[in-house]
């Protein structure tokens, strides 16, 4: 079939479609390692509504991940980093799995760091601030689940960030050892305690809490939201989490 000439010319001088470009600027990532890190790092990474994805590394990774840039931490204090741009940062507790190589190359914040970590955040022009802080099933004070539960997080807050984001969720206990029968034996006494847990208080899959982090950052106003461990399940039951999300966070449904 041959082609009009008068058509080519048209399409030749029509002006392209407006490239819609990303609102949510540059995602920055600290501890993107195990299983939570991993989930994280694939939905919030891979849904592409960031114009750029960072995560932080203690050395260059080799096989990259496609349209995720690495930012190298010196092995200095955090105060003395030199200072990088994002406008959206996630902070993960999880530790690597030491297998996965990558994961090994991976910079991997410890609880303390919190304070200055969010500090330099802040000064790097970072408004939001999402915090997923594991915790032991069961232990947390039912005063302190739905509010900040230590001095560091506070100090998060009175950086002035536009939001912090705070999820609990329980993870599963630790296999400790023992090093008599004694203590094996009191130990395996005490665990019945962990059939005691409400299951709202269960671990939740590393997958479910990534979705609830990346509905309640497109959905979150300004201000502080903390979600409690019960919340963190609950949303993670069947189709509930849309409608959980929209309830914890004062959005009409």
């Amino acid at each position: 079939m041959s082609l009009d000439p008068l058509q080519a010319l048209q399409a030749a001088n029509r002006a392209p479609p407006p490239v819609v470009a990303s609102t949510d600027g540059t995602l920055l990532i600290a501890g993107a390692t195990g299983a939570l890190g991993q989930e994280l790092l694939r939905r919030l990474a891979g849904s592409h509504r960031f114009a750029h994805a960072r995560v932080l590394a203690r050395e260059p990774i080799r096989d990259g991940l496609r349209g995720v840039e690495t930012y190298l931490s010196p092995g200095l204090p955090i105060a003395q980093w030199p200072l990088t741009s994002a406008d959206t940062a996630v902070i993960a507790f999880d530790p690597p799995r030491m297998y996965h190589e990558r994961e090994r190359a991976l910079w991997v914040p410890a609880p303390s760091d919190l304070p200055e970590l969010s500090r330099w955040l802040r000064a790097c022009g970072v408004r939001t601030l999402a915090i997923v802080q594991p915790h032991d099933q069961g232990r947390l004070p039912e005063a302190l689940k739905r509010g900040l539960a230590s001095l560091d997080e506070q100090a998060v807050v009175a950086n002035g960030f536009e939001r912090v984001i705070l999820v609990r969720s329980a993870r599963k206990p630790a296999n400790a050892k023992f090093a008599n029968p004694a203590e094996r034996l009191a130990a395996w006494m005490l665990s019945v305690v962990r059939f005691m847990v409400p299951s709202s208080e269960q671990p939740v899959r590393a997958s479910k809490v990534a979705e609830l982090l990346d509905l309640a950052l497109r959905i979150a106003p300004e201000g502080v939201h903390v979600a409690a461990p019960e919340l963190v399940w609950q949303a993670s039951q069947g189709s509930e989490m849309q409608a959980v999300a929209q309830r914890w966070l004062g959005q009409a449904g």
